[in-house]
């Protein structure tokens, strides 16, 4: 016996998450969408505590300080997918496949997005305010360097740019939780949630979720950085790539090779 799973049955398993927290009463939804937000912006508070912590390594050598933030990022993904959280990126393939299949409506597709997307926030900013800017771990440097100079780089950049790299990231991370599904055993799920979030996280690709705890973070520990700027210049379009990239290039891709009839 194998201890990963075909394609098929990897695409059926993802569709199925999907239909189970659509039939999930909504306030039991709302709690797991809260501990999704709230386990990403854990592993985005590791990065920056670890990579944000070695300025010297960083101003010789700044690809090992990208790929020990991509290296440390994905424990909040893989803390998601073994606990059940839920993630708004990951269910714009789980959500999008059962659409496909016509076991889910689209007023609930569309319901059920928003509502994961405002209680990840709600969690996110548990993390970044609570847990974190509030027990001054961004008031000295070198953290508090790292952090506003990466929150203020994200946005400061093209509508389209962040949108196109918010494609790229979502379908990366709906690849990492895809393959967490094929494997059957939890060392597997691991690395192959791993692999994927690693890559885009060193990349630089937008998340708009790890973007809830990275810039309110930020911005609660004194960067000069304006709601509205995170909200319009990096959110949004990180949001829209995000949704494209795991219904389109995950979701549908995966629903028309391996189920649709």
């Amino acid at each position: 016996m194998t201890n990963y799973r075909d394609p098929r049955e990897t695409t059926e398993l993802f569709a199925h998450s999907g239909i189970y927290k659509s039939k999930l009463p909504i306030h039991k939804f709302c709690i797991i969408a809260i501990l999704g937000g709230a386990f990403i912006a854990l592993g985005g508070l590791l990065s920056v505590m670890v990579a944000g912590g070695i300025p010297g390594i960083g101003a010789e050598n700044p690809g090992i300080v990208k790929f020990l933030a991509g290296a440390l990022f994905p424990v909040g993904l893989i803390m998601v997918s073994v606990t059940g959280a839920d993630l708004f990126t990951s269910d714009c393939t789980a959500f999008t496949i059962p659409l496909l299949q016509k076991k889910i409506k689209t007023g609930g597709y569309v319901k059920l997005l928003i509502l994961s997307f405002v209680f990840n926030f709600v969690g996110a900013q548990f993390i970044a305010y609570l847990l974190s800017a509030n027990l001054g771990f961004f008031d000295i440097n070198p953290w508090q360097d790292y952090l506003h100079h990466y929150a203020e780089a994200k946005v400061n950049q093209d509508f389209l740019k962040v949108f196109v790299k918010g494609i790229g990231a979502n379908w990366l991370v709906c690849l990492g939780m895809f393959m967490g599904y094929a494997s059957k055993d939890m060392v597997g799920k691991f690395v192959g949630i791993w692999i994927p979030v690693m890559i885009f996280v060193t990349l630089g690709y937008e998340h708009s979720i790890a973007n809830m705890f990275f810039i309110p973070a930020a911005i609660y520990s004194g960067a000069d950085i304006l709601w509205s700027d995170f909200l319009i210049q990096n959110l949004l379009p990180a949001t829209l790539g995000n949704l494209a990239g795991g219904a389109i290039f995950v979701g549908c891709v995966y629903w028309y090779l391996h189920l649709k009839e």
